[in-house]
């Protein structure tokens, strides 16, 4: 919670300084006018923006929600346990935590972010039960991390939506290159993680005899 709320001070410091700077900038250049017009010009934007994204993210949220109750994200889940086991080799066949691994991940594919993150915070959860190292992130937690940070899209549709609202001939020519472009981010991310895990300077030490990690 600490580490939440610096972070948050500390963006609402960057802003701050950023629009003093604007001013102080426009000030000295006699530009202050265009300065304040610039700042009613972006409200509007943002506000048409976000007027014309709400159908659009209705809808895909509307299908995405169908395909969970349908039973796709499981499907997607069951699909990616076996490789789930490979990449989280310290984590036991039968543990829950790879079950809500499996289960963010496909959430995250099909653009879920709501349903994604109730999951990643209980894999998370499952992974440090499994965690000799009290407050040290283990390697399973970084690899997971990892990919659900870089996890692949398939349905961009915030992104689609924004294209639309901006008046985009072909809103989803955006889909391809999405998925190209965070498929080699997830290889890359999960690649670097699994390497660097194997680096002395990263590894963990070996837990006391006889402590428990969890079932």
């Amino acid at each position: 919670m600490r580490c939440d709320s610096a972070g948050v001070a500390m963006l609402n410091w960057i802003w701050v300084g950023l629009v003093v700077l604007a001013v102080v900038v426009g000030a000295v250049n006699g530009r202050l006018e265009a300065v304040t017009k610039a700042a009613f010009d972006g409200a509007r934007t943002a506000v048409d923006i976000a007027l014309g994204l709400i159908g659009v993210m209705a809808l895909w949220l509307g299908v995405m929600k169908v395909a969970e109750r349908g039973g796709l994200v499981e499907l997607l889940a069951r699909a990616l346990r076996p490789l789930a086991r490979r990449l989280f080799p310290d984590v036991p066949p039968d543990h829950p935590a790879l079950g809500a691994m499996a289960m963010n991940l496909a959430a995250g594919w099909l653009g879920l972010g709501n349903a994604a993150t109730p999951l990643g915070l209980k894999a998370m959860a499952e992974l440090d039960a499994l965690n000799p190292h009290k407050g040290t992130a283990s390697d399973a937690m970084v690899t997971f991390l990892a990919l659900n940070t870089s996890c692949i899209t398939l349905v961009p549709a915030t992104i689609i939506g924004v294209r639309v609202a901006l008046g985009s001939r072909s809103p989803t020519a955006i889909v391809g290159p999405t998925i190209l472009a965070s498929a080699t981010a997830t290889l890359v991310a999960a690649t670097t993680a699994r390497l660097l895990a194997r680096l002395p300077a990263f590894r963990l030490p070996a837990p006391p005899a006889g402590e428990e990690t969890g079932s």
